[in-house]
């Protein structure tokens, strides 16, 4: 499908459909997710499989990831992300966002913009190597998009070195706002938003790591010659539990992806978030300058469905336990390419997180750090090392798209 098709169809999804998903976020209920996915269920019929992962994820009373970070992230939570397993990974990162910054000839103020920043590990990496190189820290403001309180309050006490007091005393001052801002010792600026659109407009650079792939999918069969029918949520009669039923007819959805669904594959997800917030950063990126830096697991061709649960770093069952276990699918790097394409920038890669990290210096950065490593720790940067770069592991299955302004700047390391 050419660029100017796909933008006609995600118009009219974005138009039409992205209203009723706008509308359906405020119908929450008491309780556990479970009782109320079944009584949501029961009140209104079954429920697309993007509502479901809404109201597992992203309910501010009983959401996944809005009851908090602890045992959540990590190495003794449900699932582990490269910044946890080794701090060479930020590091490259904020070698990345310097080294394109200088090329670009240094604007001032520059705006790094982070989505979905965790526990703030990787965005305290990519701090130390900003303090360490320094040219950059005066034109610097860094801003977090992060929509769940206690998940910015891990970051606050990831970044900063306050005492227990101040934070508790911080965190009383700024709870409950849209937008809460904090100064670090080296004078950066950090703000926190609920949402990209309250981040101002200037030179900036997005970093997006394992961010898309949470966001909410619809699922779509073809059951021959073409037709295509949505995957849903309902309620086992018998057993109380939950399932997936196929919709007997087309649904709104499924006719406005109608020409996006055509093609090789017989299952297809789509990820209608996703879409709009790729489509603002290649707004801004083409407006204002900068860039953009995508990474998480997915590829530009996904032959099945993909949606999948974790706990305990153990696949589930994703209807076993809604609200407690994090659910994610892999992300259609074609589908966000095309979008770049269609607001005019330059989409780079998706390379494998192996040839990204690599070409960034990883293994030099490791020659580094075993020089002065004992032999405990020096055997678990090496542990940590072949984690991220191994096929077995991340290094194949993660791939990096980058975002330019257009074609005559190449990012490192894409040329």
């Amino acid at each position: 499908m050419s660029v100017a098709a796909f933008g006609r169809h995600y118009l009219f999804y974005r138009n039409t459909i992205g209203r009723i998903l706008t509308s359906s976020r405020g119908c929450y209920c008491s309780g556990s997710s479970s009782s109320r996915i079944y009584n949501l269920i029961k009140a209104t019929g079954p429920m697309t499989v993007a509502r479901y992962m809404r109201e597992c994820l992203l309910n501010p009373v009983t959401g996944y990831y809005m009851k908090g970070g602890q045992g959540i992230l990590g190495r003794e939570g449900d699932f582990v992300t490269s910044p946890e397993i080794s701090q060479v990974f930020g590091e490259l990162l904020g070698v990345w966002v310097v080294a394109d910054w200088m090329v670009q000839g240094r604007p001032s103020p520059c705006h790094l913009i982070e989505l979905g920043p965790g526990r703030g590990s990787m965005m305290k990496d990519m701090i130390r190597v900003f303090a360490q190189l320094k040219d950059i820290l005066p034109s610097l403001v860094i801003h977090l998009i992060e929509a769940s309180p206690t998940m910015r309050h891990q970051q606050r006490e990831t970044l900063t070195d306050l005492s227990q007091q101040q934070q508790q005393q911080q965190q009383h001052d700024i709870e409950g706002k849209e937008s809460e801002s904090i100064q670090l010792s080296n004078g950066i600026n950090v703000h926190w938003h609920s949402s990209l659109t309250n981040v101002p407009h200037g030179f900036n650079y997005f970093i997006a790591h394992e961010f898309f792939d949470v966001l909410p999918i619809h699922q779509f069969i073809d059951i021959g010659e073409n037709e295509w029918r949505e995957i849903f949520v309902d309620i086992e009669t018998e057993t109380k539990s939950l399932k997936f039923v196929k919709s007997p007819n087309p649904t709104p959805a499924s006719l406005a992806y109608t020409q996006l669904l055509g093609g090789r594959y017989k299952e297809v997800e789509v990820c209608p978030d996703g879409l709009l917030i790729i489509e603002e950063i290649s707004r801004r990126v083409k407006t204002n300058g900068g860039g953009a830096l995508i990474a998480d697991y997915g590829d530009v061709e996904i032959k099945d469905f993909t949606f999948r649960g974790y706990s305990g770093h153990r696949q589930v069952d994703v209807l076993s336990s809604p609200g407690g276990v994090d659910l994610t699918a892999d992300v259609n790097f074609s589908h966000l390419i095309q979008i770049i394409k269609s607001q005019g920038c330059v989409p780079h890669g998706p390379v494998t997180q192996n040839q990204f990290l690599h070409q960034m210096g990883i293994r030099q950065r490791l020659d580094v750090l075993l020089e002065k490593a004992e032999p405990e720790v020096a055997r678990g940067l090496i542990n940590s090392y072949q984690w991220l770069t191994s096929p077995e592991e991340m290094g194949e299955r993660f791939k990096f798209l980058a975002i330019s302004k257009d074609g005559k700047h190449v990012p490192t390391p894409f040329q």
